[in-house]
């Protein structure tokens, strides 16, 4: 086992990944004062759940379990008081600890049920997908979704605990591994030129699931985000750049109904346009923005956007959470590992780049 650090003073908290990891009670009992809420869906709960259990009866906790649908439909109001029901039922205080397992839709609706349930309570994230673990389950964002924007209703609050155990990842779609690599890539194209060259040497290994290179992805994925969210917690200045990418692909996921784009391929479809982009607003070389698409295109992730209008694509990203007074900021790349949010980009540019994608 590995750990890191997410330094946020008393709000610090550890993450630990290896294999093997959700079976063992010392990892919970820290952090575990009576009674634990294990929230996860219908597809992980009968694959991981008695595991979880197990460990955390071990660690002392009386646990209830709370199963949700699947899919990112699941991020609802309807969902969330469905949760707030069986926790009110059992009758859990703020002495109890939520624990979510599987993805980033449970870690984000748990997360954002721990946020709120009795004014906040400890949570610890156990994810189980690549996407999660590289990304959601680090940094306290937690959300629902609105018709009108993704994660529009949300708060920040820290886990207490981050367990990423890689070997569940084994069970994990290919589809869904996939999407994961999506962020893996963003982190290398937005922070870290030589991550993300080694992405391209590897690949292919990530793809067959070979425990090293998981292991190292996941791990330098986890450094990089922790970094940033110790430096900017609320995502007021740095922590934005983590979004690269996310403008096009929140208003993908949004036009499409939340579902039938897992989000992870959504953004890899922003990460082209915003490289795209970077490279007609004079920031980033063409062959720069090629070598992103390629990638993404090795991953065998999509890299053309679905048939938007024009009108679809700017009302959906002019909802964005990094927009600032009326307008649209891009997260965008002057150079392979520089993002840095940008102002003022020409519409005419966007419009370049939104008409070249739809052909």
């Amino acid at each position: 086992m590995e750990s890191l650090r997410v330094a946020l003073g008393s709000r610090a908290y550890p993450i630990h990944l290896g294999a093997g990891l959700i079976d063992q009670p010392g990892l919970y009992a820290p952090h575990v004062r009576g009674s634990a809420a294990l929230i996860s869906n219908e597809v992980v709960l009968p694959l991981y759940g008695a595991r979880v259990r197990k460990a955390l009866e071990a660690a002392g906790a009386r646990v209830t379990e709370i199963g949700v649908p699947d899919g990112e439909a699941t991020k609802a109001w309807r969902t969330l008081d469905l949760v707030f029901d069986r926790l009110l039922e059992a009758r859990l205080g703020r002495d109890m600890t939520i624990v979510a397992l599987g993805g980033g839709v449970v870690g984000d609706l748990a997360g954002f049920v721990a946020a709120t349930y009795q004014r906040g309570v400890a949570f610890i994230q156990v994810p189980t997908t690549l996407l999660a673990q590289v990304d959601s389950s680090v940094g306290g964002k937690t959300a629902i979704n609105h018709p009108r924007g993704k994660n529009m209703i949300g708060a920040f609050h820290q886990p207490v605990a981050v367990i990423s155990d890689v070997a569940t990842l084994d069970t994990l779609p290919e589809r869904e591994l996939r999407a994961g690599l999506a962020e893996v890539i963003k982190h290398g194209a937005a922070l870290d030129a030589a991550f993300f060259a080694w992405l391209e040497a590897h690949i292919d290994e990530l793809v067959a699931r070979e425990r090293a290179a998981l292991v190292h992805a996941v791990r330098r994925s986890c450094e990089l985000k922790a970094a940033i969210v110790a430096e900017d917690e609320r995502e007021s200045g740095r922590r934005a750049l983590l979004n690269l990418g996310h403008t096009f692909g929140h208003a993908i996921e949004a036009a499409t109904g939340f579902g039938p784009w897992l989000h992870g391929e959504a953004v890899a479809v922003g990460l082209v346009l915003a490289a795209r982009l970077s490279s007609r607003a004079g920031l980033l070389p063409v062959a720069d923005a090629e070598r992103i698409a390629r990638l993404v295109d090795r991953a065998g992730l999509p890299t053309r956007a679905p048939a938007l209008s024009r009108h679809e694509w700017h009302e959906l990203m002019s909802v964005d959470k990094k927009s600032a007074g009326g307008r649209v900021r891009f997260v965008l790349l002057e150079g392979m590992g520089r993002a840095q949010l940008h102002a003022g980009v020409e519409p005419r540019l966007v419009d370049e780049v939104l008409d070249a994608a739809a052909q």
